[in-house]
């Protein structure tokens, strides 16, 4: 392993280039994941009811529970999907770090609008998870319910230390906010990955909360918190073999995500998106 670094050290690749590369990478995958997951919401969320194909909604949804005599509780179902479509289009464009150098009033009021849905999607999913019944199990549910909880949390941190102007702090509480927010989206990659990975289910349940489905729903937001924090290390740090363990774990986190994204799109949203828009035609 030794031999390897020193190898790439006497070449034309830096440990810090290398680490960097390696990010945007991992950002451009799930910047396509994220526009794809927004056609997938318009698709079978939006179109049909602007076309008055409520039932093609019904029928398309990946989950069931919603009380479809609440009024209530439908307002609140939409409120709280329809947001994600505008989130996953422009949330992606707070890691860029040109528009955030040439754009700052737009970084400013993206952010903000991205936070306020990010609180918006947080309370409204924990009302339909718990209040509304929109869960598949108790047990189930729980690694979503953190989740939830986290996102508000993260976003005052990120919200507190821009007010301070700390923005390093703000950089970092900021990054933890769009991966909590993105949280349910990475639960999707993980479980139909996982499904990849395995041929078919493995320690899954009908109702997800089998022990892979379990451990997905906390992994989805915690492993990449996880590897965003040992990025942020290296970062601070002038250790080259420091810097290479965290392209290490960054490529890891590249590796799930194209994975993710791959499975999802196959087996989920590009096969919804086209029953969708034929079942509007």
């Amino acid at each position: 392993m030794q031999t390897v670094v020193n190898k790439l050290e006497g070449g034309s690749v830096s440990p810090e280039k290398a680490l960097n590369n390696i990010v945007k990478c991992w950002v451009v995958v799930a910047l396509i994941g994220q526009w794809v997951f927004a056609a997938y919401i318009l698709s079978i969320y939006a179109f049909p009811t602007l076309f008055g194909n409520a039932e093609l909604t019904h029928s398309l949804s990946p989950g069931q529970g919603i009380k479809a005599e609440s009024s209530v509780d439908l307002f609140v179902f939409f409120a709280h999907i329809l947001p994600a479509a505008l989130m996953a289009m422009s949330g992606m464009f707070q890691l860029f770090p040109n528009i955030r150098k040439k754009y700052p009033k737009f970084h400013r009021y993206n952010g903000r609008m991205f936070m306020i849905l990010g609180l918006s999607g947080a309370f409204t999913g924990l009302y339909l998870t718990w209040g509304a019944g929109f869960r598949f199990s108790d047990i189930g549910s729980l690694g979503v319910t953190l989740n939830g909880i986290l996102i508000p949390i993260a976003i005052f941190l990120a919200w507190k230390a821009a007010i301070n102007k700390k923005f390093i702090v703000h950089q970092r509480f900021a990054i933890h906010s769009f991966i909590l927010i993105n949280g349910v989206w990475s639960f999707r990659l993980y479980l139909m990955g996982w499904f990849i990975v395995n041929q078919g289910a493995n320690g899954n349940t009908r109702n997800i909360d089998g022990p892979a489905d379990i451990t997905l729903s906390f992994a989805s937001y915690l492993l990449p918190m996880i590897i965003a924090e040992i990025i942020f290390w290296a970062q601070r740090n002038r250790s080259n073999n420091i810097k290479w363990i965290a392209s290490g774990f960054a490529a890891i986190g590249v590796l799930i995500t194209v994975i993710g994204v791959g499975a999802a799109v196959t087996m989920m949203w590009f096969p919804r998106i086209t029953q969708a828009f034929e079942g509007l035609l």
